[in-house]
Parts: structure tokens; C-alpha cells; sequence
């Protein structure tokens, strides 16, 4: 695989079928690594970018949330630049972003006010990445209920990114699904058909490689939906215990994931949500090394 190789049918927020090329080093090491505030809390941005450096992630996904924390949803837009500023002067890139109002709300619920409340987080956190220059959002949409029909969540949902598709274009930040534990989408070939659906290169999935391990396998994840995938968390689980552990010490292939998220040409930064105190999350950086060189 030396000097690169090629995908034609990658996706990129330029649309579908885009043709890229891939310089591996060596090492086949080509991904950038990093951590997600949401296994930090409520940390500073201050605190995240020094253990950045100490651990030597490489990128971020950063929370904006009505918490308390000094990333909040309602930053002007020259306090979001000096974010950005702060975390390229440190030499982190920000991946991915979310935004969460205090009313949160739930895209699969059959509550339209819930509908509408979850939407604007979605918009905002849009438009917080346009500002940043990042071109993604992560979207958990909620959890599914027992309320209504499955079929008219999945009209709900569908219909709300449709709509947010065009705000997404405009900032260039693609809206990435992430497969989570709310009794929606559950399989790969489901969510591929609900993002064809939608029907626009700027809705993408955000693949968690241990969420489905419970029930299936992320090999398939990453076979079935190939290039709608816009991002990646990292995580492991171990199936006979029936719980998240550190990452290597799960069941996951990780060298046949890695293999296959480079032959489906993601070109992605990889992501960990895995907590712990300080010096695990030291090491999880060793560890996110030696699992993008295999």
C-alpha cells in the first residue's frame, strides 16, 4: 500500500463519489487521535488542551453545553474564534462539535415541542462548526419510546435532518448520527437506508465501534455504511461480562476495524469516549496510538 491508495466511491462533504488519495507512513498510521469532552465533563478548555498535550491526542470534539462550563452554546462568535485559536495555538484540531441547550429535547419524540427544542441544538451546533471551520456535528437524536410507531419516528427523524441539511451545506459541517443505545437504528443495513433516505451527503453517520458489540458486530458497521461515515468514537466492550472496558482489552478485532475503515477510505480523525482519571487517560492515548499503527 505504499505511496497511497485510491476510493472511488468515498464520500466527502464535496458529495458522493469522490475521488481521494490516502498517504500512508510506514506504519499505515495515518489517522489523527483524540478524546471527547464527554469522558472529560465538565472540565475547562484550558485543562482539555493541556492533557491533550500530555497524552498527545491530536484532536477534539468539543461539548458546548448551558452547564456551567466555559464552552456554552451561546458564544458570540468572536468568543468561538478565540476557541479555535486557543486549541490551534496548542495544536489540536477540533473534529467534531455538539451543542446542548438545557432543554435538550428528542428527535424521536411525539412531542413536537421536544422535536423542535432537540432541532435547535442541532442547528446550533451547526452553526457553532461553520464559525470553527470543523466539519462535523455529532448527533445523539434521543431515544425511542413506546409512544406512536417506529415508522413515524423514523418520518420524524428523517424529515427534521432533511430539513437542517441545507444549514449544514451552508456551513459545510456535515450532521453525524451516532448508533447509541436508544432502540433506533439497529443495524447497518437500517441506518444506510435511513441516510439514503434523508438523501444528502451532509447528513453521515458517526460510528461507534463498541455501541452495536452487544448485538453485532462493528466490522459489519463499517462494511454496511462505508463511506456515510463522517466520523468515529473508539470504544471496546467485552460480550460475556456485557460492559464497556478500556480500549484493547475488549473483543474488538482492532486490527481487522482498522483495516477496514481504510479500505472504505475514511480519512477521519478516531475519537475515544472512554473515562477514567488522569493517568488512563494518559495511557489511552498510548493505547489509541497503537491501534491506528495496526
Amino acid at each position: 500500500m505504499a505511496g497511497g491508495w485510491l476510493n472511488p466511491f468515498l464520500w466527502t462533504p464535496a458529495g458522493w463519489g469522490c475521488t481521494l488519495r490516502v498517504n500512508l507512513n510506514e506504519s499505515g498510521a495515518v489517522l489523527k487521535i483524540g478524546i471527547t469532552q464527554f469522558a472529560l465533563g465538565k472540565v475547562s478548555l484550558q485543562e482539555i488542551l493541556d492533557l491533550c498535550q500530555e497524552a498527545g491526542y491530536q484532536a477534539v470534539e468539543l461539548v458546548f453545553a448551558e452547564d456551567g462550563r466555559d464552552l456554552s452554546p451561546n458564544l458570540s462568535d468572536a468568543e468561538l474564534k478565540k476557541v479555535g485559536e486557543r486549541c490551534a495555538a496548542a495544536g489540536v484540531e477540533i473534529t467534531s462539535v455538539v451543542a446542548l441547550y438545557a432543554a435538550g429535547g428528542n428527535l424521536l419524540s411525539r412531542k413536537r415541542e421536544e422535536r423542535e427544542q432537540k432541532a435547535r441544538c442541532v442547528a446550533r451546533s451547526v452553526e457553532i462548526a461553520g464559525v470553527l471551520g470543523v466539519g462535523a456535528v455529532l448527533l445523539h437524536p434521543g431515544a425511542l419510546t413506546a409512544e406512536g410507531t417506529y415508522e413515524e419516528a423514523w418520518a420524524d427523524l428523517r424529515d427534521a435532518l432533511r430539513g437542517l441539511a441545507p444549514l449544514a451545506e451552508r456551513h459545510r459541517a456535515a450532521i453525524a448520527i451516532e448508533n447509541v443505545w436508544n432502540k433506533f437504528l439497529l443495524s447497518p443495513r437500517e441506518a444506510a437506508q435511513f441516510l439514503d433516505e434523508v438523501g444528502s451527503p451532509w447528513v453521515g453517520f458517526y460510528l461507534d465501534t463498541a455501541n452495536m458489540m452487544a448485538y453485532g458486530y462493528p466490522e459489519h458497521w463499517i462494511l454496511g455504511l462505508g463511506p456515510r461515515i463522517v466520523r468515529v468514537h473508539f470504544k471496546d466492550f467485552r460480550r460475556r461480562e456485557h460492559q464497556f472496558v478500556n480500549l484493547q482489552d475488549g473483543d474488538t478485532d482492532w486490527p481487522r476495524v482498522m483495516g477496514l475503515l481504510r479500505q472504505i477510505g475514511y480519512q477521519g480523525s478516531v475519537i475515544h469516549e472512554v473515562g477514567g482519571d488522569h493517568q488512563t487517560l494518559v495511557d489511552l492515548g498510548a493505547r489509541m496510538r497503537r491501534i491506528v499503527s495496526l
